[in-house]
């Protein structure tokens, strides 16, 4: 149903203005487009705009101050949240949106705020080069950018944001800037880890550095040796040079076998790589050694098969300091005791690069060395309910032991004190900056960081 506001004569003047698609509740495509990765998000908004350009984000962000509508921006759609929409606004569709441009001896890239993690990596690794990004291909590149972008190359080259140059963002009185470390210097401090508060980016320029293959896949363990390969993940990890990054998950097969794995990506000489991977390969008795060279591209998809869009999930996650052995015990309780077959526990290790930025540096605090655990919920059918349950029981119990932030790209909507402790001390500058860029808080559909002022 369409606010009141919004006549039929209303919506066709906005119509003839934008160069990309209108889709109204009713319209052939209007099901399908509003669907985003989660399958449990279920919302219907007033409006769709699949905007062409940078011209029809003006023209909707203008429209919809004008009839008051509240937005929500899509790039890929990705978040468990779903922040990506919301029922009865005006869901702003960056999908159209996925020009790339590549400067090979410069090593610098133009994307669009409509690319997924593949599609931008894909383009890039036609000429041997890669920023680092995400773990899903599927990710929309603006969100996982725009919260910091944790992913397979950090430890070498640091999160997406520290490799990102400038970008063009729309703010909220419809306005065109471009940021960066000379212009706009402060907005670009924002953009990089403070979401989508600021306005509405559509367009990324990213540093990029040559990458071939890299040695990735992981090796797969029984369940019933999950306290032996945690110790080992710990000790393995404590000492990893920054070309290696070493993941822990665990989770079940296609066939329900419960399996704990660790998966790495390690990018430096192959032959080096595997004298490294070699305490994998020896511990115990594996079930599966998918170690290989592969492509950057590769390495970025191998994740896809075990969240597919259209699954329902939920997230929790925390940030652990160190994998004490009273931690270890904690995830392999909860983690052999998941409601559903699908749900997955995923340790990454952050360190390296990333850890060598100072927390002051971009609006993402979280730089000191740590664990990022992630608790994943997903099911097919059935009610949410117990597997909702699971997640916060383990997260629960975690809580004595985990720092107060969190990657907000892992967050849900749980509150502000939750937020505040993600960003810690740069918490108030960024408020500073929502008092400067978006003081209606226009763009609060979000990890939102509320104005002061009004």
């Amino acid at each position: 149903m369409l606010p009141i506001a919004l006549n039929q004569k209303t919506l066709q003047h906005f119509q003839t203005h934008l160069r990309g698609e209108l889709i109204l509740p009713g319209d052939e495509n209007y099901d399908r487009v509003r669907r985003v990765w989660n399958g449990s998000i279920d919302r219907y908004p007033a409006l769709i705009v699949r905007c062409a350009d940078v011209i029809d984000v003006v023209t909707t962000i203008q429209f919809a101050r004008n009839q008051l509508l509240p937005i929500t921006v899509r790039g890929g759609g990705h978040s468990a949240a779903g922040y990506a929409v919301s029922n009865d606004g005006l869901l702003v569709d960056l999908s159209y949106m996925k020009s790339t441009w590549i400067d090979p001896v410069k090593g610098i890239a133009q994307a669009q705020a409509g690319l997924t993690l593949g599609e931008f990596i894909h383009a890039t690794q036609m000429f041997g080069l890669a920023t680092p990004v995400g773990n899903v291909s599927g990710t929309g590149l603006a969100g996982l950018t725009l919260g910091g972008g944790l992913g397979w190359l950090m430890g070498k080259y640091g999160l997406t944001i520290d490799n990102l140059l400038s970008v063009d963002i729309v703010t909220a009185d419809g306005q065109v800037l471009t940021a960066s470390a000379t212009q706009y210097p402060d907005l670009f401090w924002g953009v990089r880890g403070g979401g989508g508060n600021f306005g509405i980016v559509t367009s990324f320029e990213f540093q990029l550095h040559p990458v071939g293959p890299v040695l990735a896949g992981k090796v797969v363990y029984p369940m019933s040796k999950a306290r032996e390969v945690l110790h080992l993940y710990r000790e393995y990890t404590s000492s990893a040079p920054d070309e290696l990054t070493a993941y822990a998950s665990l989770m079940k097969t296609r066939d329900g076998l419960p399996v704990i794995a660790i998966n790495l990506c390690y990018y430096g000489d192959l032959e080096e790589g595997q004298r490294i991977v070699a305490p994998l390969r020896k511990f115990g008795s594996p079930l599966a050694d998918l170690i290989r060279p592969k492509s950057y591209f590769k390495v970025i998809s191998l994740a896809d098969a075990g969240a597919p869009a259209g699954r329902s999930y939920y997230e929790k996650a925390s940030t652990l300091k160190q994998l004490s052995d009273e931690v270890i015990d904690t995830i392999i309780h909860y983690g052999t005791t998941s409601t559903s077959p699908f749900s997955q526990v995923l340790l990454q290790h952050v360190h390296g690069a990333v850890s060598r930025v100072s927390p002051a540096e971009t609006a993402f605090a979280l730089r000191d060395e740590h664990y990022s655990l992630s608790i994943l919920a997903a099911w097919e059918q059935g009610e949410a309910n117990a597997h909702i349950a699971w997640t916060h029981a383990f997260w629960l119990a975690l809580e004595p032991f985990a720092s107060s932030g969190v990657y907000v790209n892992f967050l849900g909507d749980e509150g502000e004190a939750r937020l505040r402790a993600s960003y810690g001390a740069n918490y108030e500058r960024l408020v500073a900056l929502k008092n400067k860029y978006d003081p209606s808080n226009f763009f609060h559909v979000n990890q939102n960081i509320k104005p002061t002022v009004r």
